[in-house]
């Protein structure tokens, strides 16, 4: 069993990164810039956000942040967006989700250019993803394509068990790994809650992405000698025994299965730690013009 490492990953891809702004500066020309729009209090939106503006600094980016109260209405939420969507300083930006319940996050998602969406969520995007012309990929499945380039793991030929099925990690996960080339040309199998004899079909998986976010669900009969497992779920659960009352885990129960994997990611360390790296990506691309 190996280690897919993300932490080591993700420290080369900025530093990468970094580098390629110095060279943009030396060119004359300015840094990237990442924005991002946050509404409300929500612990963990703000955890991610403050992480992008780290992110941002370590490579040298311009960030900015727009603060928004819970209360905002949809209307001044997608003022803000229009605002950006004109501003020529922006190279992207992401409205973080989720959004308080009043404000239709189908809307507020519609109204990004997709010029600027480097989150990849808005549906121009997906359907040329789909379709496999160029765009912005959403960032967590952008970021395990990274990491199968990286570390050379085959893919062609090979039975994928995608599950879950959301817009933002399963689904694009389905299609990304069946386009032609690399990383691609599998056979993609995408379970869900509604999958028959769902064990059935993970243990036939070659590589499994389990992204169902339920705590270590899959467990070590549920998959093949071998397998490559990469878990994108994090899952917070109660650990009395901690001084925090709390750990971090996957949807995989790594202890378990890691003795029958050939390579598998950690939680946390793993596809997490790849997730704003891509958004960075994305947004290097946007400042370069190489997409639109």
């Amino acid at each position: 069993m190996q280690i897919l490492d993300g932490r080591a990953l993700a420290k080369t891809i900025r530093a990468e990164l970094a580098e390629e702004v110095q060279q943009l500066k030396a060119a004359g020309k300015r840094a990237p810039h990442l924005a991002a729009v946050l509404v409300g209090e929500d612990p963990a939106s703000q955890v991610y956000v403050r992480n992008k503006v780290r992110s941002c600094e370590k490579v040298g980016f311009e960030s900015s942040l727009v603060r928004l109260p819970a209360d905002t209405s949809e209307e001044e939420v997608l003022k803000v967006v229009h605002n950006l969507n004109e501003d020529d300083a922006v190279d992207g930006f992401i409205v973080q989700l989720p959004l308080p319940g009043h404000i239709n996050e189908v809307r507020v998602t519609l109204a990004i250019d997709p010029r600027k969406d480097v989150d990849g969520f808005h549906p121009v995007n997906f359907g040329r993803m789909a379709q496999s012309m160029p765009c912005y990929l959403p960032a967590t499945p952008a970021g395990i394509l990274e990491m199968i380039r990286r570390y050379e793991l085959p893919t062609e030929g090979k039975e994928v068990v995608v599950l879950g099925r959301s817009s933002i990690v399963g689904t694009p996960m389905s299609i990304l790994l069946s386009r032609k080339g690399y990383p691609g040309n599998a056979t993609v199998t995408l379970c869900h809650s509604r999958t028959r004899d769902l064990a059935e079909h993970t243990r036939r998986a070659d590589i499994l992405v389990a992204a169902i976010g339920i705590p270590e669900f899959v467990k070590p009969d549920m998959v093949k000698e071998g397998v490559v497992i990469i878990d994108v779920g994090i899952n917070r659960v109660e650990a009395p025994e901690l001084e925090k009352g709390y750990r971090l885990c996957g949807d995989v129960d790594y202890e378990a299965v890691a003795e029958k994997a050939s390579w598998i990611t950690p939680v946390p360390g793993g596809v997490g730690q790849l997730t704003v790296v891509s958004l960075l990506m994305n947004t290097l691309r946007a400042a370069k013009g190489e997409v639109y």
